[in-house]
């Protein structure tokens, strides 16, 4: 039996060639494959795809020749058709027009081979959703791919691609797009038309202009246009509504662009050539988060740095800069301030090792001095309303305040006020609670912003009941553990734990694949797993400075989507401190040359 099972398998299909040269798939895969529709062949060194890949779901499988027991688990006639087949990783130069065999296939992954040309049979896939080609030899793409009117995500970093053709806006129902690490020197204007994209990844190309057109992708949220060769950016971008994150580093810019950008939450414009900026330069970044402006020629700071309210962190490491305006001493959230590399006169450097509160801490002290020192603080900056119940804020802001009243319980009066509103923030920050308060179980309909920093909290449980939370912050508690329950909160983007007593990564971190944003700055944590953190899909910003990490593991390196990782501070010997100062993309190249062939 055994011998027919053997000679059942030969390809009938490609009589002239041998079973020896046929590349090899276990048998019992294609049979798995064919019950699940997925079929896994990444790494496994093939050079070309075997036929009886092709024609899984068009030969009649080997069983049906010699099963006659019909059990619930060896029906082969309920098959599955194919719809996700994995080969990234091998050594394919080339696929065969054959890929029209497998038309319910809706993902494709052929990312890391080495393949130089496409057929054109890929665009007979119809149902194709996600087609992966990143690192791989290719110049060009059949003109039939971009008929795939289903196709979510493409992505085709560390190709050879020097033009993209007018067709690519036939894809309007792209989602991500990944052009990185090419040799493009233009767009098509064409890109316009993808209207559901929502991350754009150009960097490390050689683009020296941006299309007008790209002020249409009104859903965009990403944009990375870093290591490229842009003087100037289009003041169209201001249409770019949902924009929330944007990378110029390391371009030509000598300025700040001038955008209106009513959403965005971080703007990398590291490694530039950018000598100042103005007011004006800031007036349309309201709700800005972290702003990069490192390694540039800035010689002075505008007072109206500190109208940017919500701003967490201003790296303004190695520029020209002189003195600091008082009024950054009155940035309400600013965790971070990165000064190191800079002429900085009448302040001593022992004040700078000291870290940002305490420098802040200076800062408003010479507001005290000399008021006129702060400049015209825009109102914005008033303090917030010393009333126990502020009402306005309930009815027209939706936000629960009760902040900097050292407190150690929270009036029951605040949430019968808010009983009859949707609220969407609450800020208990800057008291002495040493509990989350139980009302504000109250909230959890509606509840996505929740900021309880700067209080005694030592456990967080009653949080995992607010499903919606988009943005956490827990910064400067006394929490050492995380509940494995919070992982109930499957829509959080941003997770604020600086200054508590972490000594790990929290595990339940690991099984948050929605988190973007994870600060653990100034803990304890002397140990994490890369292998893990690459589950992390979406992470784009991992602060760990000033931790107890004695080494950085290169596997690190791998978190391709990281766009800001923090480590200054820590106890580890390597990267030394020239990597460091190189920015993310230098770190996580260097990691990444630093794992074992």
């Amino acid at each position: 039996m055994s011998h027919l099972r053997g000679a059942q398998q030969v390809d009938s299909v490609r009589g002239f060639r041998t079973p020896e040269s046929e590349p090899s798939v276990p048998y019992g895969l294609l049979k798995a494959a064919r019950q699940s529709g997925t079929l896994n062949l990444t790494n496994r060194s093939l050079t070309e795809v075997p036929a009886s890949v092709y024609r899984l779901n068009v030969d009649t499988p080997a069983e049906a020749h010699h099963n006659v027991s019909f059990g619930a688990s060896e029906r082969w006639w309920e098959q599955t058709d194919l719809t996700k087949l994995l080969m990234a990783s091998n050594r394919l130069t080339s696929l065969s027009d054959d890929i029209r065999l497998l038309p319910a296939l809706t993902t494709l992954d052929l990312h890391d081979n080495q393949l130089q040309m496409l057929p054109a049979a890929l665009g007979e896939l119809r149902e194709l959703q996600q087609l992966r080609l990143g690192l791989n030899c290719l110049r060009s793409l059949p003109m039939e791919v971009y008929a795939l009117k289903n196709l979510r995500n493409l992505t085709l970093q560390q190709n050879l691609l020097d033009a993209l053709p007018e067709e690519l806006g036939q894809l309007e129902a792209l989602t991500e797009l990944d052009l990185s690490d090419n040799r493009l020197t233009e767009l098509p204007s064409s890109l316009g038309r993808l209207c559901r994209l929502q991350k754009l990844h150009l960097c490390r190309n050689e683009l020296g202009r941006l299309p007008d057109s790209l002020s249409l992708l009104t859903n965009v949220k990403l944009l990375d246009c870093s290591n490229n060769l842009l003087s100037d950016v289009p003041t169209s971008l201001s249409q770019m509504a949902a924009l929330e994150q944007l990378y110029l580093r390391h371009n030509k810019l000598c300025h700040l662009p001038l955008v209106h950008a009513p959403v965005l939450k971080e703007l990398y414009v590291g490694n530039n050539q950018i000598t100042g900026m103005s007011g004006e330069h800031l007036a349309g970044l309201g709700v800005l988060s972290v702003l990069e402006l490192r390694d540039n020629k800035i010689s002075a700071l505008p007072e109206q740095l500190a109208a940017l309210g919500t701003l967490t962190r201003l790296d303004l490491t190695n520029n020209n800069i002189g003195m600091l305006p008082a009024a950054l001493g009155l940035l309400p959230e600013l965790k971070i301030l990165l000064l190191e590399g800079n002429p900085l006169r009448g302040i001593r450097r022992d004040l700078l090792t000291k870290g940002t509160n305490e420098l802040l801490k200076y800062l408003r002290g010479r507001i005290k001095e000399d008021p006129k020192s702060a400049g015209d603080v825009p109102t914005a900056m008033t303090l917030p309303s010393q009333a126990d119940v502020n009402v306005h804020n309930i009815k027209t802001l939706k936000s629960l305040v009760y902040s900097d009243k050292k407190a150690d319980r929270i009036p029951g009066e605040l949430f019968l006020a808010a009983a009859e509103h949707t609220v969407t923030s609450a800020d208990f920050s800057k008291n002495l609670l040493s509990e989350v308060p139980p009302r504000l179980a109250d909230t959890q309909a509606s509840l996505t912003e929740l900021n309880v920093a700067f209080n005694r909290l030592s456990c967080c449980e009653p949080l995992c009941s607010l499903a919606n939370l988009l943005h956490l912050d827990l910064r400067n508690n006394q929490l050492r553990h995380l509940p494995a329950a919070l992982k109930n909160l499957t829509r959080l983007h941003s997770l604020i734990l600086n200054f508590n007593k972490f000594k790990s990564f929290p595990e339940v971190l690991y099984d948050m694949p929605s988190l973007e944003t994870i600060l653990l700055a100034n803990n304890q944590v002397a140990s994490m797993d890369p292998a893990r953190l690459l589950g992390l899909l979406r992470l784009s910003t991992l602060d760990l400075s000033n931790n107890d990490l004695l080494n950085v593991p290169p596997q690190l390196g791998l978190c391709t989507t990281l766009r800001s990782l923090s480590l200054e501070g820590n106890p580890f010997r390597t990267p030394r401190a020239a990597i460091m100062t190189k920015g993310t993309d230098a770190v996580l190249e260097y990691l990444r040359s630093r794992i074992p062939a």
